[in-house]
């Protein structure tokens, strides 16, 4: 009898070329096949709820798969744990109804952008925070950061590809900038998100503190809806898939 699964993963992006599999390149989604393989001598059709791309992390990536095979979730968690390497791992594995999609039955995603704000570096936080040598006003930053809350068209605060078309209005639920210690954090939540735009947030807000905007700028970026009015992309390395979010029954 077919089942579908839900699994739960977080990966150390930093070795990767994102989740996809891609022609000559490491992925997470062509490591976690072949680790699929091992355990079950098949390959199911992985459904996956976002594409993280080159050097980002998820602290919670979830993918819903089919299959016919009778191991309890239990037993596949373990195997599959098992055959991957150290720097991904299955957090859980559950059964889930058969029409549940892990991407299309997503309801919000919340990401986390860490930057490590001290004159020196950390050579334990390479690859996994961005190093910013002067210091961060988390205050004022977050000042800016309260205006991305609310549905508004991102069009300036995304890279245009094949990957978004059509209406480019997201609704963002939560959007902090708070610090603990040196280490400095942007949260933000949406109902979805456009290609690279957390990205292009952080670097907008990283702007605020060089002087190039003050907070009051970010509503007429916002409303220009031209990529070349916010902030540069930060780099992948700060950021993490932090919290996807079902419908309550899942």
């Amino acid at each position: 009898m077919e089942r579908n699964l839900l699994l739960k993963i977080q990966y150390d992006g930093s070795a990767y070329h994102g989740w996809q599999v891609q022609e000559n390149a490491r992925s997470v989604q062509g490591v976690f096949q072949e680790a699929l393989k091992q355990v079950l001598h098949t390959q199911p059709d992985i459904k996956a709820c976002s594409r993280t791309d080159t050097g980002v992390h998820a602290r919670e990536f979830c993918l819903s798969m089919k299959l016919s095979h009778n191991i309890p979730p239990e037993r596949l968690l373990g195997a599959l744990n098992h055959f991957l390497p150290p720097d991904i791992a299955v957090l859980s594995c559950e059964e889930v109804p058969l029409d549940f999609h892990a991407r299309y039955s997503c309801c919000g995603k919340r990401y986390v952008y860490e930057i490590w704000n001290n004159p020196i570096r950390s050579p334990f936080l390479y690859g996994r925070a961005l190093h910013y040598y002067h210091h961060i006003d988390e205050k004022k930053l977050n000042e800016a950061a309260q205006h991305f809350l609310g549905a508004h068209d991102f069009t300036s605060f995304c890279t245009l590809d094949n990957r978004d078309m059509g209406d480019f209005t997201r609704m963002v639920t939560e959007s902090s900038v708070t610090r603990e210690g040196d280490m400095v954090r942007f949260t933000v939540a949406a109902d979805g998100f456009l290609y690279n735009m957390v990205r292009i947030m952080t670097g907008t807000l990283l702007a605020v503190q060089q002087g190039r905007f003050v907070p009051e700028d970010i509503p007429k970026i916002i409303e220009g809806k031209n990529r070349k009015l916010a902030g540069p992309t930060a780099p992948a390395c700060g950021l993490y898939l932090e919290k996807v979010f079902y419908k309550p029954q899942i």
